[in-house]
């Protein structure tokens, strides 16, 4: 407990909580956690940031972590959600966000998603003319509830992580947008259904500079001037710009922030703030990434050909891109005593070592960390989107824990469940267990 009259920073409030965690045995053998207020001021900064732009629905990409009490406190704080699944659809709507608060985009979406959408007043991004084609049968004559659009790829070119870029000349995602006769069907397109009135532009996410992501915006706003200008009246009314803005997961600042993006939009497209159109964002990472961390028990350490390891929970069933793409998706590892208070001593390289069964599954390798003993935890830090929805099955591991925290002024923790780790009896059902009596030998 601190009795500080200085506002808690993030780390702040990070190390209280793990403190805290450790007190109560909530990270035993593993759970992630959310700092509220963290979230809440990634919320603010959003807003802030976008009000130059006028009209601006914020939604948050539910693949980046799609936990209902996480989408409902984000929607308390006037956050929608941006869904591309069913899954994601379900959950959301759970969550009280439902028809105009979700905007629907999938490369694959089914006849029955799309027909769903458009009976919710779902916004929905068509990601190719074979939907659009869909939608025509579906929307029929009569106008529909939905915001109509389509997924352009403005063929900008890749960010530095080619997994997550999505403008790149062959992508699979939206209509390409240089690609030979798209641009004259794309104004086609518009000119026979009044009902679309929306562009949607997605270049990528983490290694996509906001300059890259300002060509796509300046590439799909062109196109919506030139469907206007051919129809003699706005009918594209509104731009979906998207997500995407990276973050720094070398330290604890959060990286390229969202006023300073929008400053970059202004400065490529400065009749952005004319007030003709509407926007939407679609931001995940960058919302959630640094109010999320992960803790876990180191269970075992040993030393082999004068490596040491710490052996522990986390893994690439939690964090499955930086086990297999360590290059692209390294994570920050913090070493706490099983007190919940940060190491001190000597730094020795060790390899964080995951329990599943391949011998890369290693959260880090040779780490410089004061030496890790069993009982001891380590904090993967900065994983509070993408970690903790993209569950990896291998070895039939529970999906951990998660629970979110808020921090009073005199340093006092309460943690309110998000999600309760999977069960035995939860993994045996997912592994078929309702079948057992039906296959026998």
């Amino acid at each position: 407990m601190t009795t500080t009259s200085a506002p808690l920073t993030r780390t702040d409030r990070k190390l209280l909580a793990v403190a805290a965690a450790a007190d109560r045995r909530l990270a035993a053998p593993m759970a992630g956690f959310v700092d509220l207020a963290g979230v809440r001021e990634a919320v603010e900064d959003l807003a802030k940031a976008f009000a130059p732009l006028g009209r601006v629905q914020h939604t948050v990409a539910a693949k980046a972590c799609g936990l209902a009490p996480l989408l409902r406190f984000l929607g308390d704080l006037g956050i929608d959600a941006e869904v591309a699944s069913p899954g994601e659809t379900a959950v959301a709507e759970a969550a009280g966000l439902r028809g105009p608060r979700l905007v629907l985009d999938s490369p694959a979406k089914t006849t029955a998603e799309l027909a769903h959408a458009l009976a919710e007043g779902t916004a929905v991004n068509a990601d190719n003319f074979q939907e659009l084609a869909r939608l025509d049968a579906l929307v029929g004559a009569t106008p529909p509830r939905s915001v109509l659009g389509l997924r352009i790829n403005p063929q900008v070119g890749a960010g530095r992580i080619g997994d997550t870029s999505t403008a790149t000349a062959a992508s699979k995602f939206g209509i390409p947008l240089r690609d030979n006769g798209n641009r004259a069907l794309l104004r086609e397109a518009f000119a026979h259904r009044p009902w679309l009135t929306r562009l949607h532009v997605h270049v990528g996410s983490q290694g996509c500079p906001p300059e890259l992501m300002a060509e796509g915006v300046a590439a799909v706003h062109a196109l919506a001037e030139e469907i206007n200008a051919e129809g003699g009246y706005r009918q594209v009314t509104s731009l979906d710009l998207g997500g995407g803005l990276p973050v720094d997961f070398t330290s604890d600042e959060p990286g390229p922030g969202y006023a300073d993006y929008v400053a970059t939009l202004l400065a490529r497209v400065p009749s952005l703030a004319d007030g003709l159109y509407a926007f939407v964002t679609e931001f995940g990472r960058s919302l959630l990434a640094k109010s999320g961390f992960l803790v876990s028990e180191v269970e075992y350490t040993k030393v082999a050909g004068g490596r040491h390891i710490a052996v522990t929970h986390a893994g690439a069933q939690v964090a499955a891109r930086t086990v297999l793409q360590p290059e692209h998706w390294p994570l920050r590892i913090g070493a706490f005593d099983a007190a919940g208070l940060p190491k001190t001593g000597p730094e020795v390289p060790q390899d964080i070592a995951g329990p599943l069964c391949f011998a890369g599954d290693l959260l880090a390798r040779e780490r410089p960390l004061p030496r890790l003993d069993p009982g001891d935890l380590v904090v993967a830090h900065d994983t509070g989107a993408y970690y903790f929805g993209a569950h990896y099955a291998y070895n039939t591991l529970p999906r951990p824990a998660v629970y979110g925290f808020t921090v009073s002024p005199r340093g006092d923790v309460e943690f309110t469940p998000l999600r309760r780790a999977q069960t035995p009896a939860e993994l045996v059902a997912d592994a078929g267990g309702e079948f057992l009596g039906m296959v026998r030998g």
